[in-house]
């Protein structure tokens, strides 16, 4: 798929067929399109990243019928941790991820520390479907 037809994501194109979860993670292995990643400055480099609101037009487009939900909230240490599934319906049934995501409970920067925690869990499950997995390896 172009480059274009990706960033094209829109509702009409969305299947509500059951697809097997080899052809989900293939296509959410795919390079995200340009325009939907960002960056920012981390322990001294450049990373780049998918937005957690781009992620989820990438699951509707290629997961459909995903869903998410938080598991469990913890503080340990002055961090909020939070554990969530994403669980995605296909051919063999619901296939689902756990990812985390922590940040400081003194967060002095963008966002506050549950929706900064969430986001950062939400973009780690729909890595283990292969949604941006590749960025982890570029930002080493």
């Amino acid at each position: 798929m172009s480059e274009e037809k990706i960033e094209e994501l829109d509702a009409k194109n969305i299947s509500t067929e059951l697809r097997s979860i080899r052809e989900i993670v293939k296509d959410l292995s795919k390079p995200v399109a340009k325009r939907h990643l960002r960056k920012r400055k981390q322990g001294g480099k450049e990373i780049f990243y998918i937005a957690w609101h781009d992620a989820i037009k990438y699951l509707d487009h290629y997961a459909a019928g995903w869903n998410y939900e938080i598991r469990a909230i913890n503080s340990i240490g002055g961090k909020l941790i939070l554990t969530v599934r994403l669980s995605v319906p296909c051919l063999e049934g619901i296939v689902y991820r756990e990812a985390t995501g922590q940040e400081d409970e003194d967060l002095e920067t963008y966002g506050n520390s549950s929706s900064n925690s969430e986001s950062m869990a939400l973009r780690r499950a729909a890595s283990k479907f292969g949604l941006g997995l590749y960025l982890y390896d570029q930002n080493k």
